[in-house]
């Protein structure tokens, strides 16, 4: 039937996202076991913070500062039309923390590390590399990924707090230099406006981010087949993947925080 041409493939696909859901699910268990039972290696770890957290740091700052630029160039001059241009800064304040920061920190991140961890682990599996650390009796989840987990959970909050103070003070230049608002009104709508947890929602968002790229990349690593072919495959996937993920949990984080 023809019918049946149309509906296969989407059961197939269906059944496979299923089962990639099921096994990123136990690699979690894993993972979040071996942290509260204190097996991981609190060097690894520190290596994996620097490369995910120092080295994303130049990338983040130069894409938040010009969102907010952008961000600021769109809104102040509307704002102002309207004769509202002193609460420029407080939309400026809510949208960096709430969205704006957060989104870049976890895009960049996810573009770069993720591409990155997948890499590393896809290629040390079509080299065998990981069978041979089983084979030894070195755990490749305690080994590999929990340090990756940890420092994307724990570094990326941190980045977003630096995204989120340059993103504000791009925006602060573009608006009072290029739409003329006042500076201290800019400031001060900022504070009235922002809350604490407009900033700390933000903050819980990237925690939760960092998790899922982890987690992503290194599952997409170490499910690589095929040799260098099968690790640029991985590699894409796990950026695409952890991307799109990204924000769909984001717009669930929203609703539950800010609605």
């Amino acid at each position: 039937m023809p019918y049946k041409k149309i509906i296969e493939p989407i059961g197939h696909k269906t059944i496979s996202i299923l089962e990639e859901l099921g096994r990123i699910t136990l690699l979690t268990r894993q993972v979040v076991r071996d942290i509260f039972l204190g097996r991981f290696n609190y060097n690894l770890t520190f290596e994996q913070m620097v490369k995910i957290g120092y080295e994303s740091l130049p990338l983040a700052l130069v894409t938040a500062s010009f969102i907010g630029m952008v961000f600021a160039l769109q809104i102040a001059g509307e704002f102002v039309k309207f004769g509202a241009g002193k609460f420029a800064g407080g939309v400026m304040s809510i949208g960096m923390a709430r969205e704006l920061g957060p989104a870049v920190t976890g895009i960049v991140v996810a573009a770069r590390v993720a591409a990155a961890i997948a890499a590393e682990l896809g290629t040390m599996k079509v080299k065998e590399q990981i069978d041979a650390m089983s084979a030894l009796g070195v755990s490749p989840v305690r080994y590999l990924i929990v340090p990756r987990f940890i420092a994307a959970a724990a570094m990326l909050p941190v980045l977003t707090v630096l995204a989120d103070v340059v993103g504000f003070a791009g925006g602060y230049f573009i608006a009072t230099s290029v739409s003329d608002i006042n500076s201290v009104q800019y400031l001060a709508t900022a504070q009235q406006l922002m809350g604490v947890w407009d900033l700390l929602g933000g903050l819980i968002k990237t925690f939760v981010f960092g998790m899922i790229i982890a987690l992503i990349a290194c599952y997409k690593g170490l499910s690589a087949r095929g040799g260098a072919k099968g690790v640029g495959e991985a590699t894409t996937s796990a950026v695409v993947t952890s991307l799109i993920t990204l924000f769909i949990v984001n717009y669930f984080l929203t609703t539950l925080f800010f609605k």
